[in-house]
């Protein structure tokens, strides 16, 4: 369990998103900022979080079950002098379907909806700027609407060991086919 209070220091900051299934959102974010070539990703982790306050260590097969309502995020510590976090809300939502509600592909259930989970005032306000901006860019013309959630960051779960960088262990793994580039 994490409760992050204080996302921001000298050398890095949290950002915490769901976009569907946190296999797909951390490779696409990790294939497109590789740690490696210090593009300002740092560190992802895949776990849960915005769940009901009684539902504590949460865990796969019951987060999947949906009664915990926690959702399958990916929380990405990331170096704000390298790649800013609007940069980091920008890509989250080209890499999904923010206009589905709780479901991403065959994923349906509030685990898979799509959220950021914002841990200081300025990340607020940035992921509505930058919410407002894409939805205009990109979902206006196109006459749909974002659903994303953005609430604050809360209590943090990690997921299973086997679960973290799933997709490159196991390059065969199930992908979601949302998670890709859009735009």
């Amino acid at each position: 369990m994490d409760i992050d209070t204080n996302a921001g220091n000298d050398t890095h900051e949290i950002a915490t998103f769901a976009a569907g299934c946190f296999w797909g959102v951390e490779n696409i974010f990790l294939k497109n900022f590789p740690p490696e070539e210090n593009k300002g990703i740092l560190k992802t982790t895949v776990g849960y979080t915005g769940g009901k306050e009684e539902a504590t260590n949460p865990d796969y097969e019951t987060v999947r079950s949906g009664i915990t309502d926690h959702a399958e995020a990916v929380r990405i510590e990331f170096d704000p002098s390298i790649v800013k976090y609007d940069e980091l809300v920008e890509f989250f939502y080209r890499t999904h379907d923010p206009t589905t509600l709780d479901r991403q592909g065959k994923d349906t259930g509030r685990q898979y909806r799509s959220a950021i989970f914002y841990h200081t005032p300025e990340q607020l306000e940035i992921a509505k700027r930058v919410t407002a901006d894409v939805q205009q860019k990109h979902f206006e013309p196109i006459d749909k609407k974002i659903v994303t959630e953005i609430t604050p960051a809360g209590v943090w779960w990690d997921a299973e060991e086997y679960h973290q960088k799933y997709l490159d262990k196991n390059p065969t793994g199930n992908r979601c086919p949302n998670h890709r580039l859009h735009w």
